[in-house]
């Protein structure tokens, strides 16, 4: 078991600083008569009964005074008593990411993560095995939230099986930089990437020992690190400019989601 002191769960007050939507009592005033609204800590506590802490929570940033508070918010879980460790020193913890809004258009939505202890990075599970799982405020029961993360739980087997097929295959020189053009085109558009140039073999290069490799697993982490987090360069006309950290948990989603599909074709 994982030393619990090594775990930074946030409390109640530490999660309303960072999102204080996460406890609105009450829905927006557009949502339906018929709409039946469950705070999102309400799902929170009941995690918190099945074994699952909150390591992170973000909100988008509300646009309009009407929807603040009831914007689309992201709570991030981990169980301490859950962790895949490698033969290879690589120390994975499975997550789970919970997003909600209390605007009535939204359900309760868990998605499987996976988090590198060697990078303290995320990332977010994607395949057929893993989609994302529904859950409806109208007829919410703590049972039924059981049941479907006890269904999550019960195939991680196979994120580790994907992992191990990941390390196991090398990559030649001219797979790596195709994975890094294709990675590049889940962050931008087809008219961006005509527009930019970037060094695929500096996206390609280890910022640590540890992600050091030509298998798909080391590389697949490598890129996807420095495309989230913005760790690259890219000329745009005659002007050097430095990516930004992808900030918008949508657009993190959305890229983490992809890559991991990405990296799985590569194992094929």
């Amino acid at each position: 078991m994982l030393d619990l002191e090594n775990v930074q769960f946030l409390n109640d007050e530490q999660i309303r600083e960072k999102a204080p939507s996460v406890f609105t009592m009450k829905p927006s005033n557009e949502v339906s008569k018929h709409y039946t609204h469950i705070p999102t800590t309400k799902v929170i506590n009941d995690m918190r009964t099945l074994g699952w802490d909150v390591v992170d929570v973000k909100e988008v940033k509300a646009r309009k005074a009407s929807t603040r508070g009831v914007q689309k918010h992201l709570v991030v879980f981990r169980n301490p008593d859950i962790v895949i460790n490698g033969e290879d020193g690589d120390t994975v913890f499975p997550q789970i990411l919970l997003t909600n809004s209390h605007d009535g258009k939204n359900a309760f939505t868990f998605t499987a993560g996976l988090f590198r202890l060697v990078c303290e990075n995320g990332l977010v599970i994607s395949t057929t095995q893993f989609e994302a799982v529904k859950m409806r405020h109208m007829g919410y029961t703590f049972e039924d939230l059981q049941e479907n993360i006890r269904e999550m739980v019960e195939k991680l087997p196979l994120t580790v099986e994907s992992m191990n097929k990941m390390k196991e295959i090398e990559m030649g020189e001219k797979a790596a930089l195709d994975f890094a053009k294709r990675a590049l085109e889940t962050r931008f558009d087809e008219n961006q990437m005509k527009r930019i140039k970037v060094d695929l073999n500096e996206l390609l290069k280890p910022t640590r020992k540890e992600d050091m490799g030509n298998d798909v697993w080391s590389i697949f982490n490598v890129v996807q690190e420095k495309i989230i987090e913005g760790d690259f360069q890219y000329i745009a006309g005659s002007k050097a400019r430095k990516a930004r950290r992808v900030k918008n948990f949508n657009q993190d989603q959305k890229i983490n989601k992809e890559l991991f599909e990405l990296a799985l074709e590569y194992v094929a």
